[in-house]
């Protein structure tokens, strides 16, 4: 085993490693720690913005602006991350101690979802939610320090492994990093919402969002432990010093000089970073130059990110509101953003071994800025299908009452049907042991039941749903219950019994207990899931089944006859009402808006490093990088902005105002396309190159004639006197 040399000075590196294959056995920890951070990363977010709705209590709009800061800090990091990495410790050390503060956390968002830390009254619900807040802005900042950091170095730090007769290589390792990348992405996007729809906790059964962030913190922590374990055999470059410090002194210097001269007296300059020519190099003078030029294309790009991002923010929180059921398949609403990776795996080698080639062959100059303002139409298509999902959405939510009015249902509990009027609405017929079919919404603060020998006056509660529980015996005391104002959370079903019979009835299902409910009483409210629920009624020594399939997202009430008789089967005695309909629009309808937000990504992020890098020195692919996840972390910003300020009341018209904005983003950007032109960044270098070795041999010819003309004053003055020498020896 043998020190492996710097290919590029040619010294030997702290380093060892052996080849398999004609590949370093120290890629190979670099490919696995890829995997699991990538893992740990998309695991975390794919559950985020449901952490902070259903855990922390947040509404859409705040969950919302939280989840896309956090994403912008991830995209800010890493510029951060490579300054250190290339001006100070190295990669190798700049990836250790970040993982370890990326771990830390991953870990503080674990503990944050533990529900029982704060929940003194055993109730499932934190008591104190300001710890739990803390400890997840804590983690979050963490994590995003951690993973941004470490996201320009580890790439990197893997190709530095490799020689320079290692070309083939290196391309193949960076092939397979980059499926590890998608493969980590995919297969957490898929498991973590498994384990966060568990159940979990010491005293009450919630969701387990501490599950979810747990494995991807465990996975963070085998990323670093096999990362540390390869630490022997690792190529580990000194700092170099990072080009985007002298790029931005360099503009720094150009500025503030022009600025210095700004007098008429002072002659124009061609350019205005010609004016760093009097400290600066004119080659890194010009590729800055053609790094600006692109940089400034930049400038409408953030408005893509800010549509493609919410996939995991808004359009989550769309799929809570859809049925999820797929036949054999139950799809949670954070596992329809395995969509996207799935598409990008498929799409890529579609769109490059078909679909541009076959666009070649019509004759189509398809550029890469064309390709890239396709893209954008594609995202905004994608948001137009995103407020058109919306709309069929809504037209399946119930309306609510709003602050100055009350709704109201009647259950009949009697054997015999009735018929009540109502105040302002008139007569309705009620069916023994049913309700009317719909809520009546009414503007006062009471309503007047009359009937053939009855009349009462019912005092309602503003902005409420409820129903008045009507006894077969009218005399007795007449029940109003709260019913629900807003559709159960994450797809769940809310169902409560009221019981008509003259004892106490005991009713649980094998995952919930419903309770003890007294005669002529009502149950709080349960949560079931999807699929088939058996719910056990049970009276003494005797008990019975009922049976119900639900779908997401309802509410059902269920009343229990008086002349209920138990045996094995009450299945046609007991009466449902629906008072919230199940989400009948099928999360399948959003395949369309992630097949063209993915289909935008490759035309537009592929396509867009890929002309980037074409078009600039390849000493400044740092700087382009560094710019380009710019646009990412502006583009996450705008989401922010237009979450908290413009509060759009419709939600499919915040879509639409999307899709119209980058609309318009794209007209501008195709006509800053138009008016731009290709360059060759080797040739622009090679003709400086030129240039300056004419400069050098200019200079020597100018050097070789002082030289000769020395050396025949040299020669003259040999005669001189001895106490000249020491003097001419002095002037030499």
């Amino acid at each position: 085993m043998t020190d492996k040399e710097d290919p590029k000075k040619g010294r030997k590196s702290k380093g060892t490693s052996k080849e398999i294959f004609g590949y370093p056995i120290s890629i190979f920890f670099i490919v696995v720690n890829e995997f699991c951070e990538r893992f740990s990363y998309y695991g975390m977010r794919a559950v985020l913005v449901l952490y902070f709705k259903y855990f922390l209590r947040w509404d859409n709009d705040l969950a919302t602006s939280i989840y896309h800061t956090f994403v912008a800090l991830c995209y800010l990091t890493p510029i951060l991350g490579a300054i250190v990495a290339d001006s100070w410790l190295g990669k190798f050390k700049t990836i250790i101690y970040l993982s370890i503060v990326y771990a830390i956390g991953q870990v503080a968002m674990a503990v944050s979802a533990i529900h029982d830390i704060t929940d003194v009254d055993r109730d499932g619900t934190p008591d104190n939610m300001t710890f739990h807040v803390a400890m997840s802005m804590v983690g979050l900042f963490l994590i995003a320090l951690g993973t941004g950091g470490i996201k320009p170095c580890v790439a990197a730090f893997g190709g530095d492994q490799f020689s320079e007769h290692q070309d083939k290589q290196r391309r193949t390792f960076f092939s397979v990093f980059y499926l590890c990348i998608n493969g980590g992405s995919l297969l957490s996007t898929i498991i973590t919402p498994i384990l966060r729809a568990q159940e979990c906790g010491i005293y009450a059964k919630e969701k387990c969002y501490s599950l979810a962030f747990g494995v991807p913190a465990v996975l963070m922590v085998v990323a670093l432990v096999v990362f540390i374990v390869g630490s022997g055999m690792y190529y580990k470059a000194e700092p170099q010093g990072n080009i985007m410090l002298d790029v931005c002194k360099c503009i720094g210097f150009a500025i503030s000089n022009r600025l210095r001269h700004r007098g008429k007296q002072h002659p124009k300059r061609e350019h205005w970073m010609d004016w760093a020519e009097d400290r600066y190099d004119k080659l890194l003078i010009a590729q800055i130059k053609m790094v600006l030029k692109v940089l400034f294309l930049y400038i409408p790009l953030p408005m893509f990110w800010t549509l493609f991002d919410q996939k995991g923010s808004r359009w989550t929180l769309q799929a809570t509101t859809m049925d999820g059921n797929f036949g054999a398949l139950v799809i949670q609403p954070d596992q329809m953003q395995t969509v996207n990776p799935i598409l990008i795996l498929t799409l890529v080698p579609i769109m490059d071994s078909l679909i541009y080639p076959l666009i070649q062959k019509c004759g189509v100059n398809f550029t890469p800025l064309r390709r890239m303002t396709v893209g954008m139409l594609m995202a905004a298509m994608a948001f137009v299908c995103a407020g058109l999902v919306q709309i069929e959405i809504d037209k399946t939510l119930p309306t609510f009452p709003s602050a100055s009015q009350s709704q109201l249902k009647l259950l009949n509990m009697g054997s015999s049907p009735l018929t009540v009027n109502l105040t302002g609405v008139g007569p309705i017929d009620l069916p023994a042991g049913q309700t009317n079919d719909e809520y009546v919404t009414i503007d006062g603060d009471n309503v007047i039941i009359s009937m053939v020998d009855l009349e009462k006056k019912i005092p309602l509660a503003k902005g409420k749903r409820q129903t008045l529980l009507i006894p077969s015996n009218t005399s007795k005391e007449w029940l109003l219950t709260d019913d629900l104002i807003a559709k159960p959370e994450q797809g769940s079903n809310a169902i409560r019994f009221v019981n008509g019979m003259d004892r106490t009835l005991n009713i649980s299902t094998p995952d919930v207990h419903v309770g003890l409910i007294g005669s002529s009483l009502y149950s709080n409210y349960s949560l079931v899931k999807n699929g088939k629920i058996i719910f056990t009624i049970m009276s003494t020594s005797q008990a019975c089944n009922y049976s119900r399939e639900f779908g997401f997202g309802s509410s059902y009430t269920f009343y229990i006859p008086e002349n209920l008789v138990i045996g094995t089967n009450c299945q046609n005695s007991i009466t449902a009402t629906e008072d919230i309909k199940p989400n009948t629009a099928h999360m399948a309808l959003q395949i369309p808006q992630y097949f063209f937000i993915t289909a935008g990504e490759v035309m537009f992020s592929v396509t867009g490093l890929e002309f980037s890098y074409s078009q600039a020195p390849n000493n400044m692919k740092a700087v382009l990088q560094a710019g380009w996840l710019l646009t990412v972390a502006i583009g996450n910003f705008i989401v922010l902005i237009v979450a908290e300020v413009a509060k759009i009341p419709e939600q499919w018209a915040e879509y639409i105002l999307f899709a119209s904005l980058l609309i318009v983003v794209c007209v501008i950007f195709s006509i800053m396309a138009y008016f731009y032109t290709y360059i060759n960044p080797a040739e622009i270098e090679a003709q400086f190159m030129k240039k300056g070795d004419d400069d050098d041999e200019d200079d020597k010819k100018q050097l070789q004639k002082g030289m000769e003309m020395v050396r025949r004053n040299s020669t003259g003055s040999h005669s001189d006197d001895d106490d000249d020498d020491e003097r001419k020896k002095t002037k030499m």
